[in-house]
């Protein structure tokens, strides 16, 4: 089959991938896949607070975080967890959160973290996030110098249903005023939990960013090779100084929203096992596998995968808690009387549930 006229412009892209990149690609979604399905077991038997799987959406992750140059920065929802562990945060650094043993998760300044911002957990304040991030690169002139190895870009992921959220409409707005090095990656996993894209938007989801004078495009979120090409693509025009663009990578959510929703109560079977056979590891299995790859390569894989799941639970189970009183911590920069005051009275409070309180 010829590639559409759509497809055109991101052939060299993809011509350019060498061997081993395209192996890679594969590596990081079955491995993304391995630790998910890890991470909802260690749920499911009471070791996490919660979890939000990725299962199905690799494909738009692992495509658009390898299109990413290593300097520019990364604003994740709270379902990236291909896109961290392919800019360097240990997964366990993801459990930690959703254990509730940390505030945050990670250090985004930390070089090893990839320049990988902390989830958000509120739905679409990271676009706002993102765009103050971006507008403060055109100010201190780290993009639209002409050098794509040092000029900086701004990629921020959210969902359809927080597209619907006024932030990301606020945002796109002094994006677009600005001029901000930013790309807007849409994952439309067809569900906002129990609300269907159908009725969130009456028009494809990539035309609001054309709303306010975006380049826009829509991608199969299930090809990682098309993710790829079209997130570099925009990536590139954003740090050139193009101003921002948005993306609409249209995938499935074949997990629950998270480990306390039930898609069973508003999803059909018939629905989750059309979508099953669009897989895209199973896709990218099938390309590779008519380039010559090996048995052994995809062997080795699942071998690799089964060692970081057990790793991530053997870490999982030796954490310990977190000190209650540790919530008062970072509330201001400096002490304040009313916050040592609730500290005072939490200490009083579990002294008076005596020594055998838990």
């Amino acid at each position: 089959m010829s590639p559409t006229a759509a497809a055109e412009p991101y052939l060299d892209a993809v011509a350019a991938l060498t061997d081993a990149e395209l192996e890679s690609f594969y590596r990081d979604m079955a491995l993304a896949r391995a630790f998910d399905r890890q991470a909802t077991n260690l749920q499911r038997q009471g070791q996490l607070a919660l979890w939000p799987p990725s299962f199905g959406q690799e494909a738009a992750q692992v495509g658009s975080a390898r299109a990413a140059r290593s300097q520019d920065h990364i604003f994740p929802s709270y379902r990236e967890h291909a896109v961290c562990m392919i800019r360097g945060v240990d997964p366990l650094d993801i459990i930690r959160l959703m254990r509730g043993v940390t505030h945050g998760g990670w250090d985004p300044f930390d070089p090893k973290n990839g320049n990988t911002h902390i989830y958000t957990l509120v739905l679409a304040s990271q676009t706002l996030h993102a765009t103050g991030f971006a507008t403060g690169l055109v100010y201190d002139k780290k993009q639209g110098t002409g050098n794509l190895d040092t000029d900086e870009a701004v990629i921020v992921y959210y969902g359809d249903g927080a597209s619907s959220q006024g932030d990301v409409h606020e945002a796109m707005v002094f994006a677009a005023s600005t001029q901000t090095p930013q790309v807007f990656f849409l994952q439309n996993n067809q569900w906002a939990i129990s609300v269907p894209v159908a009725t969130q938007s009456r028009a494809p989801l990539y035309r609001r960013g054309e709303g306010y004078g975006m380049p826009s495009i829509q991608v199969d979120g299930n090809d990682v090779l098309a993710n790829y090409a079209v997130t570099r693509d925009a990536l590139d025009g954003a740090r050139s100084g193009g101003g921002p663009r948005a993306i609409e990578a249209v995938t499935y959510r074949r997990g629950a929203h998270t480990t306390s929703d039930d898609p069973t109560k508003y999803r059909t079977s018939e629905e989750e096992e059309a979508w099953a056979l669009r897989d895209p590891i199973l896709r990218m299995r099938a390309f590779l596998e008519n380039r010559g790859a090996s048995e052994s390569f995809f062997t080795d894989i699942d071998a690799e995968g089964d060692d970081l799941a057990e790793d991530a639970r053997a870490r999982t189970v030796a954490l310990g808690g977190i000190p209650a009183d540790s919530m008062f911590e970072n509330v201001y920069s400096e002490p304040h009387p009313v916050i040592e005051e609730q500290r005072a009275w939490l200490a009083r409070y579990e002294a008076s549930m005596g020594e055998d309180a838990s």
